[in-house]
């Protein structure tokens, strides 16, 4: 009998894994009733809708949008407008599209991670790697798929991404089931790490429900100003307000408001980000939608400040080279790499022929790639030895002991850039608003663990420097996303220095 169990458990377990692996792609619920299902009527519709919808001018990097969720005969040139704020040579590598249910409750957030989502145009890939990765390690996001079977908030939103965007990037489908403000502000710091500008979040939202015509497009106004502000509490204030003026009619104005207040708490006290008001309709606009009862819809764009143009505080005089000392620096790094290929030692620099500067014990760090493409990073931010015999140590390591790459081949070697970057010493800060992006790098150290990263990554990614120093402490440290914030954080300035040969 034991036997027999334990052979009956082997099955229950086999089937559970193999259930827990399946893949089952969404289909889609909501063609036929909010948009086309015919493939080639949708994409004549989609077309007509980017053609007369409102655009927006200049080139601005667009981290969010609000896109309303109705029939595309009610509010498609809205949505249009808000996925046309974003320039058309944008490329992202995931789109998290953020919708809240509209058919059942649930404390947390349900990502899709069993498979694809589908619409008439097609497959659009879920990125499961991501998916998994928040259900795994976020309390608040272990809900079933369910919620995702007859909901459209998120369909609706998918033929504007196939249609608009030339490289489909994967999409991170997530349904929030609950109303309560603290277990969405845990929604948005379990997606802070992905809220960066090489993602795109799309927050799909109606916004009033049912009021009078005018008595609309004034609610429509004031809560869409409530986003402007960036603040959570004006936002749900403004909600509060609305509701108790009792307007005949008003079931709610923004039936998305947990997932815009999921977008406000992760762009909160972001001076770099500023939200703008694209366009405006309500459903008594359209031809077929009558005036007494009417649902708004605004088009929401959340993007980079510009900056100005603000000159740099001076490097110090042991990081300003001229360009026959940058020109030195690359032959010692090309030189020692080639020894290195050809298995003969490096010749001996003579000293009293070194640049003064050189003489110093500076950190730094070398960069190979090939083709734009990393090659292989290493160097020192703390040395006792001058900076040349850096340089010509670093180029080998890079060349040849980064263990992310194999050692470099002398085919390889004729079409690789080098990019030396000279680092100052090692400073410790007890307030992060010393950080000079772009000027400084940091180095983390909490116990045993550190890591750091270098001035450029910050910029070359777009990152503020919450953003900067989540990844250091993540990536870098091995710590959590926030560990920084109870270690030891250290900032050192550097140089980056280019081969124009």
């Amino acid at each position: 009998m034991r036997a027999v169990f334990i052979v009956l458990l082997s099955i229950f377990t086999i089937m559970e894994t193999y259930s827990q692996n399946k893949t089952v792609d969404r289909l889609p619920v909501a063609a036929g009733r909010f948009y086309s299902a015919d493939k080639e009527t949708l994409t004549k519709d989609l077309s007509g809708l980017f053609k007369n919808c409102k655009k927006t001018t200049g080139d601005q990097i667009v981290r969010a949008i609000i896109s309303p969720h109705a029939g595309y005969v009610f509010s498609g040139e809205i949505a249009a407008a808000a996925f046309s704020s974003i320039p058309v040579n944008s490329e992202y590598k995931n789109i998290f599209i953020i919708g809240s249910s509209h058919v059942m409750a649930f404390d947390g957030a349900s990502v899709y991670n069993t498979g694809d989502y589908i619409t008439p145009l097609g497959k659009i890939a879920v990125n499961r790697e991501i998916a998994n990765t928040l259900i795994r390690d976020n309390k608040v996001f272990n809900f079933p798929i369910d919620a995702h079977e007859q909901d459209h908030c998120i369909e609706v939103q998918i033929p504007f991404i196939q249609y608009y965007f030339k490289n489909t990037p994967t999409i991170v489908p997530i349904i929030l089931g609950t109303n309560n403000e603290r277990t969405i502000k845990h929604i948005a710091e379990a997606l802070r790490p992905w809220f960066t500008p090489e993602n795109l979040f799309v927050i799909s939202s109606d916004f009033s429900h049912y009021p009078p015509y005018n008595e609309a497009i004034e609610t429509d106004k004031l809560t869409a100003l409530s986003i402007e502000s960036g603040d959570p509490v004006t936002f749900l204030n403004t909600l509060k307000k609305n509701s108790e003026k009792q307007i005949k009619g008003l079931v709610t104005s923004m039936c998305g408001w947990t997932s815009g207040l999921t977008l406000i708490y992760l762009a909160e006290k972001n001076d770099q980000l500023e939200y703008k008001l694209i366009d405006y309709c309500n459903s008594g606009d359209s031809q077929i939608g009558g005036k007494d009862e009417v649902v708004g819809y605004n088009a929401i764009v959340l993007t980079e400040k510009k900056q100005n143009a603000v000159k740099k505080p001076e490097l110090k005089e042991e990081l300003l080279f001229t360009e026959e000392e940058k020109s030195r620096l690359f032959t010692l790094a090309k030189n020692s790499i080639q020894a290195r290929l050809d298995n003969n030692k490096p010749e001996a620099a003579v000293e009293t022929d070194m640049p003064s500067k050189f003489m110093k014990p500076l950190g730094a760090f070398v960069t190979l790639k090939i083709n734009g493409a990393l090659r292989g990073c290493i160097g020192r931010f703390i040395s006792s030895e001058p900076l040349y015999e850096v340089v010509k140590a670093s180029a080998v390591s890079s060349a040849f002991d980064d263990p992310r790459f194999p050692p470099l081949t002398k085919e390889e070697f004729k079409k690789t850039q080098i990019e030396i970057t000279v680092l100052g010493p090692l400073k410790k800060i007890n307030n992060i608003n010393e950080i000079i992006l772009g000027r400084h790098g940091i180095y983390i150290k909490k116990d045993n663990k550190s890591g750091t990263m270098l001035p450029q990554v910050a910029t070359e990614n777009g990152w503020t420097v919450e953003e900067f120093l989540g990844y250091t402490s993540r990536d870098k440290a091995g710590l959590e996303w926030d560990g920084w914030k109870t270690a030891e954080i250290y900032i050192y300035e550097g140089v980056v220095l280019e081969d124009n040969k």
